[in-house]
C-alpha cells in the first residue's frame, strides 16, 4: 500500500485483450519512524493500473492524492527497475 500523489500521467491505451492500461508516476512523502527516530523520505515510482483502476486514474487531474493498493513487480524480465501493479485505487477526500 503506497499514498502518493499523480505526477505523471501517459496516454491511455489498450492490451490487445482490449483492457484498458495506464502508465503512471506517483509522487510520495512522509514520516517514517525509523529506530525511534522521525525520518523524512520522499520517492517517485512508476505505476501500471488495469481495467477499472486504468479508467479511474486516467480521469483524475495532476496532484489527486490516492492510496494504491497492489504489488511491485520487474519493468520487464530483464529489468532491474520496478512497477508499482495498482489492484485497488482509493482517492483522497478532504483535502
Amino acid at each position: 500500500m503506497l499514498r502518493g500523489r499523480i505526477v505523471e500521467l501517459d496516454v491511455p491505451r489498450r492490451t490487445p485483450a482490449g483492457i484498458p492500461i495506464l502508465k503512471f508516476r506517483l509522487s510520495h512523502e512522509s514520516v517514517q519512524d525509523e529506530l525511534g527516530t522521525p525520518r523524512k523520505v520522499s520517492c517517485e515510482i512508476a505505476a501500471v493500473a488495469f481495467d477499472r483502476e486504468a479508467r479511474l486514474v486516467s480521469a483524475a487531474p495532476l496532484g489527486t492524492a490516492m492510496t494504491v493498493t497492489g504489488f511491485i513487480d520487474r519493468k520487464g524480465h530483464s529489468s532491474r527497475q520496478v512497477v508499482l501493479h495498482a489492484v485497488q485505487i482509493e482517492f483522497e477526500t478532504g483535502e
